[in-house]
């Protein structure tokens, strides 16, 4: 009879749905993953973000079991993605970013070929909903071939779910299709979301992960320099961008290390040119305001925004240089 301790482990190892320890990859002397680290528990919406050449589609294979690390261990499910790489893979779904399809094939038969990769057989029923949802069902007799790419990035989408994985991995899944499509999968992913699916979502479309994750994970050549909840992360750059258009002036020399964009021709933003500085605090902005006043500056336009998520990755991106 196992005792109390082991009990509690084997609990707390099945709450987590990938587990990534130490994990580090090298191709030849380039080193691709630089000992990452992190847990994605079951049932979360977790986003994985940074910008190209930072690791993430090295991670996602390695996860995938596609790619054998150099070092450390991935496990998902509690299944070891190389010692124990078939229950790991049946635990798994990914949609990959390339476009990868079979030509010869109808979009029904190559999803009942996929399901016979894992050993189902008579999908039809789960397949039928998979086309209903990602607004497959008229194209289901259509050949692979004769799809738009849109339409085949959402047979990529319909491969991963077809074994019905409790964990799925979303690789950029609406780079370059239309709002139509992205509208269609994030309400299909939500709601297998919050029937207990755990999501991993790769994207440079910020305000989707914004909206959908709970919590992300920023990678930066290879490493991880930020690990947090979403609202967390953004709570941490409190404030905001004040942009502005001036009539007259322009902008004082106090003000410049504010700047954070600007469309001038010249080094200081004079009339009539759009320019944004960095508002650390709501309370800066009358000082602000009053620095502009003292140097003569008459103010066409003014707009107050608030920290996103973007603003949160520019700043931990440029803190990790």
């Amino acid at each position: 009879m196992p005792s109390a301790g082991t009990v509690a482990i084997r609990s707390l190892t099945m709450s987590i749905a990938i587990d990534i320890d130490s994990v580090v990859k090298h191709y030849g002397r380039f080193q691709a993953l630089r000992g990452v680290s992190l847990q994605v528990e079951q049932g979360e919406f977790f986003g994985l973000l940074g910008p190209n050449g930072a690791g993430k589609t090295t991670l996602i294979t390695s996860i995938a079991g596609l790619t054998r690390p150099t070092s450390g261990r991935i496990a998902v499910m509690g299944h070891d993605v190389v010692d124990d790489y078939r229950a790991a893979r049946r635990a798994l779904g990914v949609v990959p970013q390339e476009l990868v399809f079979d030509p010869f094939f109808t979009v029904r038969e190559t999803l009942r070929i996929t399901s016979g990769y894992y050993g189902i057989r008579r999908n039809d029923a789960w397949i039928d909903e998979i086309l209903a949802n990602l607004d497959l069902t008229g194209k289901a007799d259509a050949n692979m071939r004769a799809l738009s790419g849109g339409m085949k990035r959402r047979v990529l989408v319909a491969q991963a779910l077809v074994h019905r994985p409790p964990v799925i991995v979303l690789d950029e899944p609406t780079a370059g299709v239309d709002v139509e499509l992205r509208q269609t999968l994030w309400q299909f992913i939500r709601r297998l979301n919050r029937d207990g699916h755990t999501i991993v979502l790769t994207t440079h479309y910020l305000e989707e992960a914004q909206e959908l994750c709970g919590r992300i994970a920023m990678l930066k050549q290879g490493q991880v320099v930020a690990l947090d909840r979403t609202s967390a992360l953004i709570r941490r750059f409190s404030g905001g961008r004040l942009v502005l258009r001036l009539s007259e002036g322009v902008l004082p020399e106090g003000l410049m290390p504010l700047l954070v964009e600007s469309a001038a021709a010249s080094a200081r933003p004079g009339p009539g040119e759009r320019f944004v500085l960095r508002i650390d605090a709501y309370e800066q902005v009358e000082p602000v305001l009053a620095a502009l006043r003292t140097a003569g500056c008459v103010i066409d336009e003014m707009e107050l925004q608030h920290t996103d998520l973007e603003d949160v990755f520019v700043r931990i991106m440029q803190e990790n240089r």
